[in-house]
């Protein structure tokens, strides 16, 4: 009986962590636990050691492992992959701080913008919403195919790859291009 017990129970609890993990995706190949601040997580997704190390640079760690609510337009490494040769290398150096965190503060709304919350809104406004960044940026966010895009102040269009990755200051969205200040 005791052993029917244990075997109760560590199946219970595998069903619980499995359901847990079930609710939050995978991104980068490692686990997002919605109990971990967003740069708790941010470091351990290998799709995301640039923007990590973008955010380093610009002193940003603190304010990103605050108390939020934040929602992060989180891009990969792929999407920084995207901007002109040397861009990133450039934005990287301690002279151009001022612009990397105009640029990264573009990718961050105050408060917990949820893809519910995001297709309300849009919905409210007729299909296309404008939402103003942290950074002041203005970006116009529709939905396509079930995806949602982000058309930044350049443009420039991205598209939320993985959307509602929890954390316990805010959410995520994965995207797969940098999203662009007008200057």
């Amino acid at each position: 009986m005791k052993s029917f017990i244990r075997a109760l129970i560590l199946s219970t609890a595998t069903l619980t962590a499995g359901a847990a993990f079930a609710e939050n995706p995978m991104v980068g190949g490692a686990a997002m636990f919605p109990s971990k601040n967003i740069i708790e997580n941010a470091v351990n997704s290998a799709d995301h050691t640039t923007l990590v190390a973008a955010v380093k640079a610009a002193g940003l760690v603190a304010t990103l492992e605050g108390k939020g609510p934040f929602t992060v337009f989180a891009p990969t490494n792929e999407a920084f992959a995207k901007l002109p040769a040397g861009t990133v290398e450039t934005l990287l150096k301690p002279e151009n701080k001022d612009m990397l965190v105009k640029i990264l503060t573009c990718h961050v709304l105050s408060g917990d913008a949820t893809s519910k919350m995001l297709s309300s809104q849009i919905m409210s406004v007729g299909g296309r919403g404008q939402f103003t960044t942290v950074g002041g940026c203005k970006i116009i966010a529709w939905e396509k195919d079930g995806m949602f895009m982000l058309q930044d102040e350049k443009g420039g269009i991205a598209t939320v790859t993985i959307a509602d990755v929890m954390q316990s200051n805010g959410v995520i969205h994965v995207i797969d291009t940098v999203l662009l200040p007008g200057m």
